[in-house]
């Protein structure tokens, strides 16, 4: 019952009966009002090839360009049955906030007015159908594309007010990330209430693999998904030391993306379920963002993201498409 609840539910723990060869984390990332703090925690646990297992909590500052990554006994994570909830040591983590107990960092945040990814019996998530593909090397979740901030933290004898500030929460669980992937997010452009996140990656697939995306814009109440498995088709994609160029169509929209890349801090990152790999994250990109009509060419929204993550890894060429 909790493997099926969970597989219904993607920011559920999807662990249970795991003992080897797995990871699972969600990424908080929080940006204080002033736009002067960015953050983003990632607690996890990790069970190398072998069975030797630890719980970790990661903290990146996207400002200062540095990480930490914290290791805990993994008997100290515990996960709710039913719902998300986890504890590692004195940390506790949930779809409305978390709460922090580190030697030096303390305090809690709650998240108001989240934009969960839409669900559906046969679309639990972001992953849509692949959801129930039991041999995917990497899952992903979407637990909030959008949400407000409310408390405070004390990081390194610094109090940080967060209050008015806007987050962001995803997840992956699996054994590894892919060979290759671009990943972006922002949800700080001209107003509120507009948030974007994508992301194409080279995916394993029955001893060959094909180049899968993901990406969704909420804009005016709504998210316009563009998926490997709705129809739509990568158009363009390509990366150098300066950019990123996405382009995706479907048959009613089409999205051009130019991320602007920036200053990226070293992030540990799974390899056969244990932390070994290095990936890097920028939390300071822009991102160029544009919607037509398919149709009638019409530009629908155009934008620039501020205080955008921003992943570039692996050998990109398996995913370059010009």
């Amino acid at each position: 019952m909790k493997k099926l609840r969970a597989l219904f539910n993607p920011e559920n723990y999807h662990g249970w009966g795991k003992n080897s060869n797995y990871f699972e984390g969600w990424y908080y990332k929080i940006i204080s009002a002033d736009g002067k703090h960015a953050f983003a925690f990632i607690p996890g646990i990790a069970m190398g090839q072998k069975g030797d297992a630890h719980a970790f909590i990661q903290v990146l500052d996207g400002k200062k360009h540095t990480a930490q990554y914290q290791k805990f006994s993994s008997d100290s994570f515990i996960a709710d049955e039913k719902t998300y909830q986890i504890s590692i040591d004195q940390n506790r983590f949930y779809t409305e906030g978390f709460e922090l107990n580190m030697p030096n960092i303390s305090g809690s945040l709650q998240f108001h007015q989240q934009v969960p990814w839409p669900k559906s019996l046969l679309s639990p998530g972001i992953m849509g159908p692949f959801t129930f593909v039991p041999f995917m090397e990497c899952y992903h979740g979407i637990l909030s594309m959008d949400h407000t901030i409310e408390g405070s933290l004390k990081i390194d004898n610094e109090q940080i007010d967060f209050s008015g500030g806007r987050g962001y929460m995803e997840k992956d669980w699996g054994h590894s990330f892919p060979s290759a992937y671009f990943w972006m997010q922002s949800n700080h452009f001209s107003k509120k209430g507009i948030s974007f996140k994508a992301s194409v990656a080279n995916i394993p697939w029955l001893g060959s693999s094909f180049v899968g995306f993901i990406a969704g814009l909420y804009y005016d109440n709504k998210i316009i998904q563009f998926t490997t498995y709705n129809f739509t088709k990568l158009k363009k994609s390509f990366a150098d030391e300066e950019k990123v160029i996405i382009q995706l169509k479907n048959s009613r929209h089409t999205l051009d993306v130019y991320a602007h890349r920036n200053e990226a801090t070293e992030l540990a990152s799974p390899i056969g379920g244990f932390m070994d790999g290095k990936i890097s994250e920028s939390m300071t990109s822009k991102l160029d963002i544009s919607l037509k009509d398919s149709k009638t060419g019409k530009i629908l929204f155009a934008d620039t993201g501020h205080h955008a993550g921003l992943e570039v890894a692996g050998k990109i060429e398996e995913i370059i498409l010009q």
